[in-house]
């Protein structure tokens, strides 16, 4: 049987499980995201080093893109994550685009959709660090082309990484709080493109610093933070693409985040600014803001275990 509309398909099938998922009725756990004493909340432009079953629903962002004329545009995207054998998750990712140009109509339509494999090889609790390997596969085709979603498909390998400061000496008290993630990633497209419109291969790495809130609180000392405050994560992300190769010389891409989030046991809430590293990127000030969910502490019944190591 052939679809009429494969993307708006996938968009609903996607949209449904997201649902499903968040109805469920929630059950006492707290084990998401944890290297010994640290917390790493799921960061919103740059992936987390954690295989672990979880879901953003809704991630929301805005911003203005340059052009002739310029663009705003406005992406309300959700990915689901399931643990799926230890120490390895398997991601779903969709979104759905609104183009707008001044004085024209809207262009709508879905982005092209992306899997990701990770795989968690080494955890180190004692000094709070994490490192996984990856690979994502944004898959081409799979939405609207007018949105400027690529025809063909780009596969990048990606190294993942966590480091808490936890372990730092006591007479840093203040320090330990922080902690950093990162991720590094070599985007390899099917396609070379040609002279006039070449596709290369781009370096895609980012950055999170954060500060928890809630180490300081449970971990190093008592200031008397009261909630909401006490379950905060300040944080600033790099978020960048660099090409390669193909005659390209573009220069490099992207926005640094600062932003919080609230974590909670079975979800957090996190908002961001987004700001263009220079013109290539941008000019203006976007937005991004999501809701996460931590399935594997609302069900830990279904979830907590690799869906196929039972």
């Amino acid at each position: 049987m052939y679809l009429k509309n494969p993307s708006a398909f996938r968009g609903a099938v996607l949209f449904s499980v997201s649902i499903c998922a968040f109805v469920a009725v929630p059950l006492s756990a707290f084990s998401h995201g944890f290297a010994g004493d640290r917390f790493f909340p799921a960061t919103l432009t740059t992936d987390d080093p954690f295989a672990a079953s979880e879901l953003s629903l809704p991630t929301f962002s805005g911003i203005r893109q340059p052009g002739q004329p310029p663009v705003k545009v406005f992406d309300l995207s959700t990915d689901i994550s399931l643990l799926v054998l230890p120490r390895i998750a398997l991601t779903i990712g969709d979104g759905y685009s609104i183009h707008k140009v001044t004085n024209q109509s809207a262009q709508t339509g879905f982005d092209n959709a992306a899997l990701n494999v990770l795989y968690e090889f080494f955890e180190n609790d004692k000094h709070e660090a994490i490192t996984s390997l990856g690979l994502t596969w944004d898959i081409g085709g799979s939405g609207r082309k007018s949105l400027g979603n690529d025809s063909f498909s780009t596969f990048t390998p990606t190294f993942y990484f966590g480091k808490g400061f936890g372990d730092l000496p006591d007479s840093l008290p203040f320090l330990r709080p922080f902690a950093i993630t990162g991720t590094l990633g070599l985007g390899i497209p099917t396609s070379s493109g040609n002279q006039s419109d070449p596709h290369p291969n781009t370096l895609e790495w980012g950055l999170a610093l954060e500060y928890s809130l809630i180490y300081l609180q449970e971990h190093v000392k008592d200031i008397g933070l009261k909630a909401p405050f006490d379950h905060l994560i300040p944080l600033v992300e790099f978020s960048m693409s660099t090409p390669l190769n193909r005659g390209v010389n573009e220069l490099t891409t992207g926005t640094v985040n600062p932003g919080v989030i609230w974590s909670g046991q079975y979800f957090q809430v996190g908002i961001e600014a987004m700001i263009p590293v220079n013109g290539h990127t941008g000019h203006n000030v976007g937005v991004i803001a999501q809701i996460h969910f931590y399935l594997d502490d609302l069900l830990p019944k279904v979830f907590s275990k690799p869906l196929f190591a039972r």
